[in-house]
Formats: structure tokens, sequence, C-alpha cells
């Protein structure tokens, strides 16, 4: 009874946490409608913060929660909605996850650079461990006994606020109907940004309170993923009941510690299940869930992309290997380590494009599914041994055959869902795929076949050999992939240019449509998830294959969600929009930390500086997710469209591929550096479009934007013209005379140019 009596404490002391947690993010996402993904990193912060405060800087306890729970919560939750959640109401569903992420990301980041990851860290329950009481012969601790009065009180507070409050009544008027109370006479962005803040401190306050509970470390990202399991209670509620929300929390935390304490002695992988239980609990209630019934109406967003022909890809193809070709030609043989990842991750990003950029479909977690591919070429694919085994086409073959049915079981019954639900679902797949799969390092018996799934937790995967290609040699297997990229991108083209891919499209901008016109939603859905998932597999196979190991951190949820964001950055509808996105994952980080931390070993004085500069540009990448919403399109998809008003003046083309051509010729004789040429390259790149409006602006400019500059001109002061054009003979002609220089002959003296008095300008200056 003592036993049982313990473990119910604990599990109600958890639950409660949750359900404080649970409780903020079914605020926000009621009231604002979006499901907020950075909610536990604004715990893990907030827990980092209050660490700080009490433990580094020695305030006194309760001042220290004050300042975190009541200031630091609340004004982060203002901020964030001020500056970033407003603008969401009407934007896809594809959109507001990402910007969420990136917050999420970028949190992470920050508390990586303001506080060492490699020191460790312990925060104390308030009043202290050791402070307890007895109960019932059991032994609780006054941070308990608070986490339990804090639930109830909350539960009992928020039920007066919607109910009893002018404030909770516009909150629940919020989530009816924003326009009606605006009819009368409220404002329903401020009473969004008044439950923003008060979500926002329920996170701050459930992460002073977990930290202690899990064990008291502090670490971003664990604490980050704790929080996350906090969103199967949500589930409970379906975002919108709070007290089945505070249900789901409790019993959500009574089930992890019964199952802890009463599961079998010789269930070893038990708590591997207690910690995989929030997820497996998210799947199955989402499975459950009773779903919208699809609407007629069809969904409009501010996404376009442009589909280009498989003759323009075939060609885009052919010139992206030549390229890669003459790059394992002039770059530092050093870095085609990080360009082989690059393309590996890049293949895995593209994954996305049919799925999610095509059909509409979100998956936060490619990882997970290269994950399934790497273990059953691990265990089927190698062939020889020592430093002579290689990976052939069986492995290959296997992995992502068995990726493409993995993914084909996750998507039967995540047929149902869509949008945010299916969102969720399949980060629970990725949650579950770590803490199951990813965690069997030790030999187990698998119905007849005895070995570890993951074993040690950090395979050897040797160089993949594809007939004649060997790809030990980082040159050979940068053009190998760039080929297999090409390959994989072409063929995805010629999909979306199919019956197939268009009525992937029509399912994407309306499902109910594409039903009534007899298209089989499930077959549709069911085809793109296992090429989705398959394309991923081949590409993780390839990139553990690359990297000569991988350990279960290459999986992890928050890896899975970089890449998403920056595929969906790079603009998830283009082939080009995987590729920035793989390149900046499985490249961009290596190269960008390896060189600010070798410039600070070398440069004692900017030591610091340079240190910091990494994690500068990791805050900085995180953020890029932000300005998805003014950009749906992706990066990409801006770029093109800057340089396509260009092919109206290829003169500038023409300049810009010889200065481009000039670069590599000055690299080649070694007269420039690899990082000079890179700069040089970006700067050319992004300048060139300039240059098109600026030398020859009547032909890349519209009618419209060359009246719009003609106009900006006309009131442009005298001294100021010249700055953004060259001066046209007119222009010049009032530049001489304002300065009382004898002006140059005008073509035509029918000009009238006007003086301030009325008097022509050609009279003024015979006079």
């Amino acid at each position: 009874m003592e036993l049982f009596l313990t473990y119910t404490i604990v599990g109600l002391v958890l639950g409660s946490v949750y359900a404080i947690a649970a409780s903020g993010l079914v605020l926000t996402y009621t009231t604002s409608g979006v499901f907020n993904f950075a909610h536990g990193a604004q715990a893990m912060l907030a827990a980092f913060l209050y660490w700080q405060l009490s433990v580094g800087w020695g305030l006194p306890v309760p001042v220290a929660f004050v300042l975190v729970v009541l200031v630091f919560g609340p004004l982060l939750g203002v901020v964030l909605h001020r500056f970033l959640m407003h603008g969401l109401r009407d934007v896809a569903e594809v959109t507001k996850v990402i910007v969420t992420v990136a917050v999420l990301l970028g949190m992470v980041s920050l508390s990586q650079w303001i506080w060492d990851p490699t020191e460790p860290r312990k925060l104390e329950m308030l009043f202290g461990n050791a402070s307890s009481i007895e109960l019932l012969g059991v032994r609780i601790r006054y941070h308990e006994i608070i986490c339990l009065l804090a639930a109830a009180l909350l539960a009992l507070g928020l039920r007066l606020l919607f109910t009893r409050s002018r404030l909770g009544v516009m909150m629940r008027g919020v989530v009816d109907d924003p326009e009606l109370l605006r009819l009368n006479g409220h404002n329903p962005d401020r009473v969004a940004m008044a439950s923003w803040a008060l979500g926002s401190g329920l996170a701050a306050f459930a992460g002073v309170l977990v930290t202690p509970v899990a064990g008291g470390s502090l670490e971003a990202s664990m604490l980050t993923l704790l929080i996350i399991d906090t969103f199967a209670a949500a589930m409970f509620g379906r975002l919108q009941s709070i007290p089945r929300t505070f249900v789901g929390a409790l019993v959500l935390g009574l089930a992890s510690t019964y199952l802890l304490a009463y599961a079998p002695s010789s269930w070893d992988w038990a708590g591997n299940l207690k910690t995989a239980l929030p997820m497996l609990v998210l799947f199955l209630v989402l499975l459950v869930l009773p779903q919208d019934r699809l609407r007629g109406a069809q969904v409009r967003t501010r996404e376009r992309n442009r589909v280009p022909s498989v003759r323009q890809a075939l060609v885009w193809g052919v010139v992206f290997v030549a390229l890669v070709a003459l790059l394992t030609r002039i770059a530092d043989p050093l870095m085609h380590g990080s360009f082989v990842a690059g393309l590996a991750f890049a293949i895995i990003a593209l994954s996305l494009v049919p799925l999610t950029g095509y059909a509409g479909e979100i998956n936060l977690v490619p990882l997970s599914f290269g994950a399934v591919g790497v273990i059953v070429a691990f265990h089927v694919g190698i062939e020889g041994s020592g430093l002579a085994s290689r990976m052939g086409w069986v492995g290959l073959l296997a992995g992502t055959v068995a990726a493409a049915l993995v993914g084909g079981l996750v998507a039967l019954p995540a047929l149902r869902l869509r949008g945010l639900y299916l969102a969720l679902a399949t980060m629970a797949f990725g949650g579950l795929v770590s803490t199951l799969v990813l965690t069997e390092i030790h030999p187990r018996n698998w119905f007849g076949w005895e070995g570890a799934i993951f074993p040690t937790g950090t395979i050897m995967v040797p160089p993949v050999q594809l007939g004649p290609f060997d790809l030990d040699s980082d040159a050979t297997a940068m053009i190998v992939l760039a080929a297999i990229f090409s390959l994989l991108g072409v063929g995805i083209v010629a999909l979306r240019n199919t019956g197939y891919g268009r009525r992937l499209v029509a399912m994407k901008d309306s499902p109910a449509a594409s039903a009534m016109l007899g298209q089989s939603l499930v077959r549709l859905k069911l085809g793109v998830f296992m090429l989705s998932a398959a394309i991923a597999g081949l590409g993780g196979i390839l990139m553990a294959s690359s990297a000569g190991s991988v350990s279960t951190e290459a999986f992890m949820i928050t890896a899975s969600l970089a890449l998403v964001m920056l595929t969906v950055v790079g603009g998830v509808g283009y082939v080009s929009g995987a590729l920035f996105g793989g390149m900046m994952v499985g490249m961009g980080f290596t190269l960008i930390n390896g060189t600010f931390r070798d410039l600070a070993l070398t440069h004692d004085a900017w030591s610091p500086v340079l240190g910091s500069m990494g994690h500068v540009f990791a805050v900085l990448v995180a953020l890029m997710g932000v300005t998805v919403n003014q950009n749906p399109s992706g990066i990409v998809h801006q770029l093109c469209e800057g340089y396509r008003p260009l092919l109206r003046a290829r003169p500038v083309l023409y300049v810009a591929a010889g200065v481009t051509a000039l670069l590599v010729v000055l690299n080649l004789l070694d007269v420039i550096g690899d990082w000079t040429l890179a700069l040089a390259m970006f700067c050319v790149v992004g300048l060139t479009p300039v240059l098109g409006q600026v030398w020859m602006a009547e032909r890349v400019l519209s009618p419209e934007e060359l009246d719009a500059l003609a106009a900006r001109r006309r009131i442009l002061p005298v001294e100021r013209r010249g700055l953004d054009a060259p001066l046209s003979r007119e222009e010049r002609y009032d530049l001489d005379v304002a300065l009382g220089l004898p002006p140059a002959p005008l073509p035509s003296h029918d000009v009238e140019v006007a003086l301030a008095d009325g008097v022509p300008l050609k009279e003024a200056v015979r006079g």
C-alpha cells in the first residue's frame, strides 16, 4: 500500500506539471489558432533563467521565482504575439508550424550560447530537496505539494476566468468569432495577446516546477522535449477543453509511474516504454480523435509554385552534376566530406517535396524514416569485413523498401488526419523511433533472430559501392550523390507533371472537391507517403555511409525539425528548396562553426568574439524560419523570380557569367582562396539583379515599376539624382543649371523644363 501511495503521489505530481504546461498550450491555441511548438522551449528558457538568478547570481528563491514566472514568462508571450503570432491567423498550416518550430530551435540555440551545455547544472526543488512532511507513511516534499496545489488552484482559476470574468468571456469570444467581438467594441488582438502572456507564464511556471521533478539536471534539448510530452495531454482536450486536458495530464502522469512501478522485472525495456508513453498516447489519441469533416471551400494561401517542365529539370540536373564535378577540382579536399554530407541531407529533404510541397501533408520527422533505412541496410546490406567492407545494392534496396513499408504502415492509421494533427502524429512516430527503436542497443531475441537493433548506440556504416563507383573517395561520392539527387529531382518534377501529380495538388487545394471528383484520397495519401519515406530512407543510408558512423543523436526530433524548417524556408515546393535545406543542415553548420573555431584558435585577441560567431550563426539560421510568413514560397523562389526578368537583358547575364568564370580561373591559379571565391560568388549572385535594374532598367522592370521609378526621380532633389541610376541628358541639363555650369545642349530644344519661377529653362539659359 505504501508503494502504491508513493507512486500515486509521484504520478499526480508529474501529471500536475503536465496539466499546467498543457493548459497554457491550449489557451494560446484556442485564442490565436497557432499551435505553439515552442511551448517547451519557453519552459526550458525559463528554467535556465531561474537557475541563473537563484544559483548563478544568488538572488533569493522567491525573488527569482517572481521575476521568471510573473515577469519574464508573460513578457515573452507578449513579444511572441506582437512580432510573430499576430500575423499568422490567415496563413497555411505548414507556415504556422514552421514559424513556431523556428522559435523553438532559436531558443534552444540561444540557451546553448548563453549557458555552456558542457557545464553541468542542477536545480533543486523549491524550499530544498530535504524539506518534506510525512503523510500516511509516505514522504512528500514541499515542492511536490506546491505542484499539486498549483494545478488544483489553476484548474479552479481558469474555470472562474472563463465563466465569471469579462476577460475570460472575451477569450471565448475570440475563439468563436473575432470579428463579432470587434464589432462589440473589443480588440481581439489585445485579448489574444493577454492569452499568450498567460500561456507563456504557465509555460515558465511548468519549466521551473518540472526540472527538479525530472531529476534536476538542466539540458536544453531534454527539457524542451520533456514539455513536448504535454502535447498528449493537450490532445485529450482536443485543444479546446481545459478540464479534459487536466484529466488527460493526470492519467498520463499516473500511467507513467505505475508502468515503472509494476512492470515485471523481466521487462528491461519498461524504462524506454515509460519514456515513450506520452508519444504513444499522443499517437493513439490522434487516431481515435473525431476529425472535422472535409470542407468544400478551397484553401487559398499566398504560396505560389512555378512548375518546371521535365526538359528544364533535366537540363538543370545535368548542369548541377557538372558544377559539382567542377567543384571537386577547385574546392579544398578537406571540404569534400562536408559537401557529401550536405548532398545526402538534400536527398532526405527531397522527400518533403512530393509529400508537403505537392500533397500538402506535413511530416516533421523525415530523419526517423532515414533511421529505419539505415538500420535495415546495416543488418542486411554490408558485404565483406574490416576496411574492405562495403554497402552494396542489396543494402540500399532493402533499406529503401523497408522505409517505404514503414511509411505505409504509419500512413495507414494516419490517413484520416490532416494538417496540424498529421504533423503531431508524425512527431509522435519520431518520438517512438527515438525512444523505443534507437535505444535498443543490447542484444535481444527478436522472434528467433538474436541481436541488437542499434548496437552500442553507434553503428559503423561502410562506404557505398555502386558497380564501378566506390564512394570511399569523397570526390567520387560528391559526383555520384549529385547524380542521384538530380535523377530523383527530375523524377519528382516528372511526377508533378503527370495526372497523379495534378491530383496531389488538387487534394492539397481542396480535399473535398478532389473526393467529389472521384479521386481516392486514401490511395493518393498512401502512395505519396510511401514514396516520401522511401526517398528519406535512401538519403539516410547515404548520409550514414558518407559519415562512416552514425549515432542516435543524428536522428533526434530537433534535427528533423531543423531539416524540415530550412527546406520550407528554401521552398518546399521546389527541388532547389530541398537542396537549400539539405546543404544548410549537412554542410552549413559544420563549415561555419569549424571556420570560426579555427579562426578563434589562431587569433587570440579576437577569440571570444570569433567563438561566439558560431552561436550567432546558429540563432540566425533558426530564426530564418520566421521569415516564412513573409515569403511562403521560399527563398529559392524569390531568387529565381529576381533573375527571371534578366532573360530580357542577356548582356547582364553574360557579364555575370564572365565574372564567375574569371573567379573560378583565379581560384584554379591559386590567386584567390576558396573562401574568397565563395564570398565573391555570393556577391555576384546577389548583385546581378541589381545590376540589371540599374543598367538595363527598361528591359528588366515592368511598366508599372518604370513609372514608379520615374516618379521617384521626379521628386528627388537635384543633388541626389544619379545615385540609383545614371543621369539622363535632361537630368544632367538640370544639374548643370543648378550648379551654375554651362549646360550641354539637349538634342531637342523643344523640351520644356520649367524653373520654379515659371520661366522656361532654355530661355533662362539664353538669358
